[in-house]
């Protein structure tokens, strides 16, 4: 288990839901997907190493769950502005999280 943190530092996460408007591999990657989000007021770019789990094609046009104010970075060269959420369990299979009924993009989770 991760150590406990205080509902003021949990608050601080900026968790919103995206829908995925484009997604395509990272060229010289066999991992990485570059996914260009939707949300509402802005668009952001992510890269995720989903390309194992899912086709880019299966990602366009959903609504999933991202993380926005985490520190932007390069990955094989693509700078990632967010962090899609995904779980993974003991046998190493892979889920995006995902709104269990349709919401606004850009929706606040907390």
């Amino acid at each position: 288990m991760a150590e406990e943190i205080s509902f003021a530092e949990f608050q601080k996460l900026d968790l919103r839901i995206g829908k995925i408007i484009e997604a395509t591999p990272v060229p010289n990657s066999k991992k990485l997907i570059k996914i260009i989000v939707d949300f509402g007021s802005e668009k952001r770019q992510a890269v995720a190493g989903l390309l194992k789990w899912y086709k880019p094609e299966e990602l366009v046009g959903k609504k999933r769950v991202f993380l926005l104010n985490l520190q932007k970075r390069m990955l094989a060269g693509v700078e990632s502005q967010c962090m899609i959420l995904a779980a993974e369990d003991n046998e190493g299979n892979v889920t995006v999280l995902q709104p269990e009924k349709d919401i606004a993009e850009g929706s606040k989770i907390g």
